[in-house]
């Protein structure tokens, strides 16, 4: 069995205290250390810091991908299926507003899974995921 070293993200916001409370509070996500300008958070098992950075005006760029329009650039956690759909559920009660919403897909092939795609406050496309079978994570 792999053992999935925690991997350490760093993504600018440009509202500090409303991130913190998104990750926080809407995500779950338990706060670590912090200052004025960063604050550190255990992503679902990985390590994910907010920065302070004035606000940008970039436009969201897309890649078409099973018919839908994905952000990138994106990050987000593989899920077991069955949190997948807890947190899902979760995050539709919280109001959350999808870019692309909870579906299957790729249905009934090779790599079948269960996809979402959100933003944070300050325009970071998360997209969470789950896999019926988790052998076919990395499946051609």
């Amino acid at each position: 069995m792999i053992q999935i070293s925690p991997f350490h993200l760093a993504i600018p916001v440009w509202n500090l205290d409303t991130c913190r409370t998104f990750y926080r509070d809407t995500l779950g996500c338990v706060e670590g250390r912090s200052s004025d300008h960063w604050v550190d958070f255990d992503f679902f098992g990985h390590q994910l810091v907010i920065h302070y950075k004035e606000k940008f005006t970039d436009d969201l760029h897309t890649n078409p991908v099973d018919g839908k329009n994905v952000p990138v650039p994106h990050f987000g956690v593989v899920l077991p299926w069955d949190t997948f759909q807890t947190f899902a559920e979760s995050l539709k009660t919280k109001g959350i507003e999808f870019i692309i919403e909870p579906y299957i897909r790729f249905e009934g092939l090779v790599g079948e899974q269960a996809t979402m795609f959100f933003l944070d406050p300050s325009g970071n496309a998360l997209e969470f995921k789950a896999f019926k079978d988790m052998s076919q994570l990395f499946a051609k």
